[in-house]
């Protein structure tokens, strides 16, 4: 699997680390005890299209929100974290 890098092009997968779905980067308020219960232990792992964040972690350090379908494993885009996040 290849995974285009907004910073440093196209990278074999590799290079990458993989931390989970795309809503880590949607953390509930302080004080939310079913909120982070859901945020931390509840998953969804769904067939098909997902968005998920990445991390760059042999090459510029970036984390990346990269689209694929996971069936596939065919990439459909890559964007910065910090372009994303609230």
């Amino acid at each position: 699997m290849r995974i285009t890098c907004p910073i440093c092009g196209e990278r074999d997968r590799r290079e990458f680390y993989y931390t989970g779905s795309d809503d880590y980067l949607n953390r509930p308020e302080e004080g939310d005890a079913e909120g982070m219960h859901r945020y931390l232990h509840i998953r969804e792992n769904p067939a098909g299209v997902t968005k998920e964040l990445w991390c760059h972690e042999a090459g510029c350090g970036a984390w990346l929100v990269v689209e694929r379908n996971v069936t596939t494993h065919e990439v459909l885009g890559v964007t910065l974290a910090s372009e994303v996040a609230s």
